[in-house]
């Protein structure tokens, strides 16, 4: 009986780190290839407070509880790639970004924990 337990746990927790359906995925190394790209939306979902205390420049700050209120001010045939601290915010504003028709949409893996720029 413990096994299943255990089994159903990490089942769970594979499925919270997978991407939403149709999400890219990046590291934080590949993202340093990218950030400079004026052709990305640069989306940061973690709070303002966070954002404040360290960030990367080029991302605009827009956090997750505001982010379905603000979609109306991104483009939706224009690359968004979404940060937060860990990846978990992050991987939920794409998966949302997704389903309001946003073509493609980038979750950043790690997140500002993984980040050395």
């Amino acid at each position: 009986m413990g096994w299943m337990i255990i089994a159903l746990l990490v089942g769970l927790v594979v499925w919270r780190m997978k991407s939403a359906k149709g999400v890219h995925s990046i590291t934080t190394e590949q993202l340093k290839d990218r950030v400079k790209d004026r052709n990305i939306q640069l989306i940061d979902v973690r709070s303002p407070a966070e954002y404040a205390a360290r960030h990367i420049k080029e991302f605009k700050n827009i956090p997750l509880n505001v982010l379905s209120n603000k979609m109306g001010t991104l483009k939706k045939d224009q690359e968004v790639i979404v940060i937060c601290q860990s990846g978990m915010r992050s991987s939920n504003a794409a998966g949302q970004l997704k389903k309001a028709g946003f073509v493609n949409v980038t979750n950043v893996r790690g997140g500002m924990s993984a980040w050395r720029g």
